[in-house]
């Protein structure tokens, strides 16, 4: 099984990407532009980490 799912995907050039860690649940966006990318957690209105169960 694979650690990281992705559910979200936006764009070709300029991508958007949401993966969920299929262990802990925490939810991470991924920025692409180009040649340059990041990855970071995606935080709800009060900046807790979002978790699917």
């Amino acid at each position: 099984m694979d650690r990281f799912i992705k559910v979200y995907s936006q764009g070709m050039v300029n991508v958007v990407e949401v993966w969920v860690d299929t262990e802990t649940g925490v939810n991470y966006v991924f920025r692409k532009d180009g040649y340059a990318g990041g990855l970071t957690p995606l935080l709800d209105k009060d900046g807790k980490p979002v978790v699917t169960p």
